[in-house]
């Protein structure tokens, strides 16, 4: 199995509702995309500009799958645009 961990950045206050609304969206598609075991959205309880997408799929095939998809495709660059992003990635 494969976690990513992908952390996002707000650096601008007006970016916050168009980001979690995004990445709400892209959670919601990814999570019938084969071979997803998990995938969430959470917030920081303690700092308001650090969201995370949790994410755990069966294997690198479905992964990369899930990469080529329409909705990844066209969901990610626009979490780029509105948050610095960067990203763990676990293999057990």
């Amino acid at each position: 199995m494969i976690r990513l961990n992908v952390f996002l950045l707000i650096e601008e206050e007006s970016n916050r509702r168009p980001l979690i609304e995004a990445a709400t969206r892209l959670t919601e598609l990814s999570l019938h995309d084969k071979g997803c075991i998990s995938y969430d959205l959470y917030g920081s309880l303690t700092v308001d500009n650090h969201l995370m997408i949790c994410e755990t799929w069966n294997d690198r095939a479905d992964l990369e799958q899930h990469m080529a998809t329409d909705h990844f495709r066209t969901i990610v660059p626009q979490l780029q645009q509105l948050a610095t992003m960067t990203m763990e990635e676990f293999t057990f």
